[in-house]
């Protein structure tokens, strides 16, 4: 059964729509639980959201990237820990494109509501034995790893005793198992995106056949077609800084219901009265619909690119990447401006604008919107040689 069969009548971006209310009303469940709640999980799977860059030929929905990227922002302005771990489970289905149908079936598909969490960075060391690999390390930041039936370890290959290189470079690769083989930590402790339940994972020589794994990038592509095309780092970038707008329309929406109830004391008339804030919105507004248009203008460009020759250019994924890394950046100042201007009243647990407050500066803290992004554009723009690993 695939994802579009059964929902027939609703695309991805209108299932997003559609289960955005009930995202919302579980906001306090999520936060509090630090994971998904089971009911919504399944509502999200059942709508075949996390399917939606698993290959048609394998069973997802395959639907083009800049959607895909609307449905993040849809989601993010929900709730984010939810949109931010649909992102991270659903681009990874992408990878089912660099692996045997049979394979990439039976682990999207065929295992209902499946889910594959996986890891940054290849901490994990995997020695060649025959037929496949032995897995042994801890693993960080496994976001959505509670509700996952697959877990994604990123090791290193260790041949006869010794890191084996590719292309000059140590090998790395994601090798799939059952969660059922991995210990779930729970290290997840944090003020936002409490419920993206990104916790460590422990390995303990568990086996692993050749035909579950993966490389990171490079990897040559077996079914599916131009979204596979898509650099995975900028995949991810793209939904990760549509979810932080998301959080910035939505921390916008609610101040203006707070803007038009609340009289700050010391202050004649209603917050919404006051010209310091009106000047706060205007500038929230121009910020967060511009930093949108690049975001979608850069997507748009790199997908008709794509589509038209089949490759991507370094010019569209420099954009890219400061189109996201800017995107971030914007959100969170827009968040910041909105939560001074709301006063005392956000200062509160169970304040909406206090919990966009505390997501959006978790976000900020991940790779994605690390400042550094802008040094490497504008090196690129200089003519300086630059690292292309997160391009």
């Amino acid at each position: 059964m695939t994802a579009t069969s059964l929902f027939p009548s609703l695309s991805p971006l209108e299932a997003a729509r559609e289960l955005a209310p009930l995202i919302r009303a579980s906001a306090d469940e999520i936060d509090k639980a630090r994971q998904l709640p089971r009911p919504l999980f399944e509502a999200m799977a059942d709508a075949g959201l996390f399917l939606m860059a698993v290959p048609r030929d394998v069973g997802g929905s395959e639907i083009d990237y800049p959607t895909f990227v609307k449905v993040m922002e849809e989601v993010g302005k929900a709730d984010a820990s939810t949109a931010w771990a649909l992102n991270q489970g659903a681009n990874f289905g992408g990878f089912a494109a660099r692996m045997a149908p049979h394979v990439a079936r039976e682990i999207w598909i065929d295992t209902p509501r499946s889910v594959v969490a996986n890891t940054p960075g290849p901490s994990a060391k995997a020695i060649v034995v025959p037929g496949g690999y032995r897995v042994t390390g801890k693993q960080p930041f496994s976001t959505g790893c509670r509700h996952a039936s697959w877990i994604a370890a990123h090791a290193q290959i260790i041949d006869n005793g010794e890191v084996r290189l590719k292309d000059g470079k140590p090998e790395a690769r994601y090798l799939l198992m059952p969660v059922a083989q991995v210990e779930l930590l729970d290290t997840w402790h944090t003020r936002g995106m409490r419920g993206t339940g990104t916790h460590h994972f422990e390995v303990k020589d568990v086996f692993v056949a050749e035909e579950r794994t993966v490389f990171p990038r490079g990897g040559p592509q077996v079914c599916g077609g131009a979204r596979y095309k898509v650099p995975p780092t900028l995949g991810f970038a793209g939904g990760d800084a549509a979810v932080a707008l998301g959080v910035a329309r939505s921390c916008l929406e609610a101040f203006y219901e707070l803007a038009g109830a609340k009289t700050p004391r010391y202050v004649q008339g209603l917050l919404r009265d006051q010209p310091l804030v009106q000047f706060t919105v205007g500038q929230a507004e121009a910020s967060l619909r511009s930093g949108r248009a690049f975001l979608m203008e850069s997507i748009d460009d790199l997908w008709n690119e794509l589509t038209s020759i089949g490759a991507v250019s370094m010019e569209r994924r420099v954009n890219m990447r400061l189109a996201t890394t800017h995107a971030i950046r914007l959100a969170a100042q827009i968040v910041e401006n909105i939560y001074s201007a709301s006063g005392a009243t956000a200062a509160f647990e169970g304040n909406l604008i206090q919990r966009h407050f505390q997501d959006i500066h978790v976000i900020t803290q991940h790779l994605q919107g690390r400042l550094s992004h802008y040094e490497t554009v504008g090196q690129h723009w200089m003519g300086l040689q630059i690292d292309d690993s997160r391009l």
